[in-house]
């Protein structure tokens, strides 16, 4: 049924529960798989803020991409033992949805698989989640993994 998901990862915890699940999928499915790292476009975040005076761009960029390593990799190391095509791709962008529904385009996925952190009432009005607007944007169908409930309310 599918044949190339788009798994965007943070690195987080979360992050990597859906990376577990979508390449399970990906796996039942015969299907290959992109790993998406999107990295924060600081020059246009400390544009926006006056507050900011100083900072270093080298130390930014040297951080981020290490991060994007890091979460790239494991992909990479649950895709590789179940014998599951994997390409990876890191991309800055100011939005990070916006880059999410960019890349399923362009790279022709048909579905992404992403978490959610799951938050209800008025946290997740306030806070927004970027799945949520994913959800919302995209045309590729988004298969959005949640926490395990613990139970409590």
């Amino acid at each position: 049924m599918f044949k190339h998901l788009l798994i965007p990862t943070d690195g987080t915890k979360l992050s990597e529960a859906a990376v577990r699940a979508g390449i399970l999928l990906a796996r039942e499915q015969g299907a290959k798989v992109t790993g998406l790292y999107v990295m924060p476009d600081y020059r246009a975040i400390i544009y926006g803020a006056d507050a900011l005076l100083t900072y270093n761009s080298e130390e930014f960029e040297r951080s981020a991409n290490s991060d994007a390593d890091a979460a790239l990799q494991f992909v990479d190391q649950i895709a590789r033992p179940e014998g599951v095509p994997c390409n990876f791709v890191r991309v800055t962008h100011a939005s990070v949805y916006q880059a999410i529904v960019k890349q399923a385009q362009e790279l022709q996925c048909d579905l992404i698989c992403m978490a959610s952190h799951g938050r209800k009432g008025i946290g997740g009005i306030l806070l927004g989640s970027e799945t949520q607007r994913v959800l919302t944007h995209s045309h590729v169908p988004v298969l959005v993994h949640r926490p395990a409930s613990t139970g409590k309310h």
